[in-house]
């Protein structure tokens, strides 16, 4: 989802993301995941958005407390579905002070607008493990049609839950002044990238 100012994110974390951003190297090949209705893991699913920041660094904050459904069959990729709601106060910055103002009236509003939610309209595998997922996101209170670049990272039983889980990192770009989010601008970016590490358990 698309929010405002941007926070650090370290070189080591995106070379990290960039390493697993292949199901060629997963333990479970895509092919072999286990096909059903997932649910979200919330303690292990993050959405992190950054922007420029007054020209100078990219600027980052978190989402936290996601829920939503997957409905998944690695068979019949293009029927997949995925349904995601995010809490907008969950939000987070290294800033007090930040965190505070984004959740406010001039930025986010998460008093009038308490949730973000982004729902699948079509599936388009391209590659090995990777797909472009496109829906509608919601966020203060605009809806605008988004697209998800997802890259299957693996799948299997957590060793701590005993949960079947399936894990994907995802990328999306927008711009929030299309979602009515307009403080700031030029100075602060208008242009947001989400970076989501999403992990799901099988339902049943």
């Amino acid at each position: 989802m698309r929010m405002k100012k941007t926070f650090p994110v370290g070189a080591a974390v995106v070379l990290g993301l960039v390493a697993i951003l292949s199901g060629a190297q997963a333990a479970t090949p895509p092919h072999d995941v286990q096909a059903g209705s997932y649910k979200v893991d919330a303690a292990h699913t993050q959405i992190i958005f950054s922007t420029l920041h007054f020209g100078f660094t990219l600027y980052s904050g978190i989402f936290s407390g996601v829920t939503g459904t997957l409905q998944l069959d690695p068979a019949h990729p293009t029927a997949a579905r995925l349904d995601i709601t995010v809490p907008v106060d969950s939000v987070t910055t290294t800033s007090a002070k930040l965190t505070g103002e984004l959740k406010g009236t001039d930025w986010l509003d998460a008093g009038t607008y308490p949730t973000a939610t982004f729902t699948s309209t079509n599936v388009t595998p391209t590659g090995l493990g990777s797909a472009t997922i496109a829906g509608k996101l919601t966020l203060h209170g605009v809806t605008k049609p988004v697209v998800l670049h997802a890259h299957y990272v693996d799948a299997g039983v957590n060793p701590m839950d005993k949960a079947y889980t399936v894990g994907f990192q995802g990328t999306a770009t927008i711009r929030r002044s299309d979602f009515g989010v307009k403080t700031y601008v030029p100075m602060i970016g208008d242009e947001v990238t989400l970076t989501i590490a999403g992990a799901f358990e099988k339902q049943g």
